[in-house]
């Protein structure tokens, strides 16, 4: 398991980059605009410490982010997706967002706190139960 980042939904890149950037010293790593998905990823972190980013995500339709929603999720790489979601779901947690993709998944935490489990290096093949399971919740 590798930690790989911490997401928060912004409302203006500008703004956040200020406080982040400006205030607490923290540099731009990396950026992905995603016109389809009509968000903005900002990826920044402290110098000599950018495997340890924090994710700004900028979504271009407004939204009130009230109750927690502008706080995401904590990442996690994985060396095999699937053997991680049948133990956590084997421990009794829901697989809110099974990895039907071979790639990304999401469980939350008992604080309801959503975590994200990406497969290290390429997907692995789609493979049954997860393939054909749905959403559960929220994620």
């Amino acid at each position: 398991m590798r930690y790989l980042h911490t997401m928060v939904r912004v409302r203006d890149i500008d703004d956040s980059k200020r406080f982040y950037c400006d205030g607490l010293g923290l540099k731009e790593i990396r950026r992905y605009e995603n016109e389809a998905g009509r968000f903005t990823l900002v990826f920044l972190a402290p110098e000599g410490q950018e495997e340890c980013p924090i994710e700004l995500t900028y979504n271009w339709d407004p939204e009130d982010y009230q109750g927690g929603r502008n706080f995401g999720h904590l990442a996690y790489e994985t060396g095999d997706i699937y053997a991680l979601c049948h133990h956590l779901n084997a421990m009794g947690y829901t697989i809110n967002r099974p990895p039907r993709d071979g790639r990304m998944a999401f469980v939350r935490s008992p604080d309801g706190i959503s975590v994200e489990l990406l497969q290290a290096g390429e997907a692995l093949a789609p493979a049954d139960p997860w393939a054909s399971m749905d959403n559960t919740g929220s994620w």
